[in-house]
């Protein structure tokens, strides 16, 4: 059973780098408050000050206050701060600070017209070859067939199962169009584009089930793109994951 995790504020945040992240939309909203309250009085005072009954004649004269000036100056200062002081390194710490993929899980997330494809490698750690010609209805992910590689691996649709604190690396890529990969409660958002792989990571410190969406419109199906992620302890991925690595097996077996 999914547990609630939106309130009125934001969803719960499961994730290691999320703290950063609501403290940066925290501050943005209070950034933007200011302002509205701001030019708000600003409006009220240029309402009153210069209606026209009190101004009943136009002045063509210059404006000679620099009290407007000195608080543009003010934004554009705090919006600096805010994008290169804050936003930038957040961003470049999160894209460029992999962990080592042998203590990580490694996946493959391949959404299409509507459905999230979750390729897993199997029990040998080692992802086969795909390639479009090779799709069908029968093998969604593109497996080359002849790719020993491949005989273990598995999809897992709509399901994205993980381990709490271990660090995920995921290949983010597309088989028709433009989708996009969020998982609120890791405030996580990555566009999924056709020919590209896109790779992001993530590490969830808290278990249980959750949503994942599609912030992408995608077409009339679009509705239909909700997937789960599932965190869970250790020993219950592993049971997981060995079940749906034997059902892999046993199908290339009754292929053969």
């Amino acid at each position: 059973m999914q547990e609630k995790v939106y309130g009125y504020w934001l969803p719960i945040d499961i994730s290691t780098h999320g703290a950063v992240v609501d403290w940066l939309i925290n501050w943005l909203h209070v950034f933007m408050i200011a302002l509205f309250l701001g030019w708000g009085v600003f409006f009220v005072y240029c309402l009153v000050r210069y209606r026209r009954r009190a101004n009943p004649d136009a002045s063509y004269d210059p404006v000679k206050g620099k009290v407007a000036k000195y608080v543009e100056y003010g934004v554009i200062v705090v919006e600096a701060v805010l994008l290169v002081g804050l936003s930038m390194p957040l961003w470049a710490d999160f894209k460029h600070a992999f962990p080592n993929e042998s203590e990580a899980l490694v996946v493959r997330v391949v959404p299409e017209q509507f459905a999230w494809n979750i390729h897993y490698s199997g029990k040998d750690g080692k992802f086969g070859r795909t390639a479009p010609e090779y799709v069908s209805a029968e093998n969604l992910l593109g497996l080359d067939p002849d790719d020993p590689a491949g005989n273990d691996d598995f999809n897992s649709i709509n399901n994205l199962h993980i381990v709490k604190d271990r660090p995920v690396i995921a290949h983010i890529s597309s088989k028709d169009v433009i989708h996009s990969f969020k998982i609120p409660v890791m405030r996580l958002t990555q566009d999924a584009i056709p020919g590209q792989d896109i790779r992001i990571w993530f590490e969830a410190t808290r278990a249980g089930t959750f949503d994942i969406a599609c912030a992408q419109l995608c077409g009339l199906g679009h509705y239909r793109m909700r997937g789960q992620l599932t965190v869970e302890s250790e020993e219950a991925f592993q049971a997981w994951f060995d079940e749906q690595s034997g059902a892999a097996d046993e199908e290339d077996d009754f292929s053969f």
